[in-house]
């Protein structure tokens, strides 16, 4: 039987793309709080500790940190030595590994988080697990994202090595982007040895700044509310890198002024703009939250 490693702090979709699993032959393995949701909704868990056996120890810090685990996910299936080893000591190999990683960045957020809090919020275990599967994904799956769940298990189904090297790729850009969080927050110094910036898709645009050339828009997970990179299109086609650019640059342009301001921009220049005094009697408040509201003119 296949096994597979499941420990999430992300709980979304869960339940389906496990029970996927065992449909495709899977023995779900799993910690605590991930194998207490999936025993409520009715399916069969192996506990880690029955793997490793050990109990999770220290409060949780180790949990999947254990020759039994590790061995299970890096060993080559094509090296008989490697697989020589596994049957040697009783271990059984892991096809597959599901974890999402303690919310580091979304905990040290809140004001009110104290250093100790955010330092519990370091994972250890679940990086360590992802990067073994990353590392051997010409056998095993490597899955970071519920949003990948569902392409998972269509790619169980025709064996989509392809696909085993994408998640593995994404493995690596998530725990990179993951400690420059950890490091930045440790050591604030503004001019660090290493300087790691971190930014995550947003969209992908129409096309770059010409109309043969591809792009894509990125935002800093720190970005401000009242930034694009928050903002929703309420309607028309996707937008163009100059697109992008123009409403930035309108934004940059209303913020300047205290009253309701309007700006009509090409080519990130200013190229009319009119302030007024709001729709509303004096001394009250807006019924409503205010919004911005761009409106993008393109000859393509």
């Amino acid at each position: 039987m296949k096994r597979a490693l499941l420990s999430v702090s992300d709980k979304t979709g869960l339940q389906e793309f496990a029970a996927g699993l065992i449909d495709r032959g899977f023995e779900l393995v799993s910690t605590g709080g991930t194998k207490a949701t999936l025993e409520k909704a009715g399916l069969t868990v192996t506990a880690v500790e029955a793997v490793t056996g050990f109990p999770e120890m220290l409060d949780g810090r180790v949990k999947t940190l254990h020759p039994n685990i590790h061995a299970g996910i890096l060993a080559k299936r094509d090296e008989p030595t490697h697989m020589a080893a596994l049957k040697a000591r009783d271990i059984q190999p892991i096809d597959l590994v599901c974890v999402n990683l303690y919310p580091f960045a979304a905990t040290i957020a809140k004001p009110e988080t104290t250093r100790a809090e955010a330092i519990e919020q370091i994972d250890i275990g679940g990086p360590s697990a992802l990067r073994a599967a990353a590392k051997n994904a010409a056998s095993v799956w490597a899955v970071a994202d519920p949003a990948d769940y569902a392409r998972v298990l269509t790619g169980l189904d025709e064996d989509d090595a392809a696909l085993r090297t994408q998640l593995a790729a994404k493995v690596f850009q998530i725990t990179a982007a993951y400690d420059a969080q950890i490091a930045a927050y440790l050591d604030p110094e503004p001019f660090p040895q290493q300087f790691t910036p971190t930014f995550s898709k947003v969209q992908s645009l129409r096309y770059g700044e010409n109309s043969y050339q591809q792009a894509a828009f990125y935002g800093s997970p720190d970005a401000p509310a009242e930034s694009l990179v928050n903002a929703k299109q309420l309607h028309g086609k996707a937008l163009s890198f100059n697109n992008i650019r123009d409403a930035d640059a309108a934004l940059a342009m209303v913020n300047e002024y205290q009253e309701p301001t309007v700006v009509a921009v090409k080519h990130m220049n200013r190229a009319a703009s009119a302030k007024g005094q709001p729709s509303r009697r004096p001394g009250t408040r807006p019924t409503q939250p205010i919004r911005c509201r761009f409106s993008v003119a393109s000859s393509r």
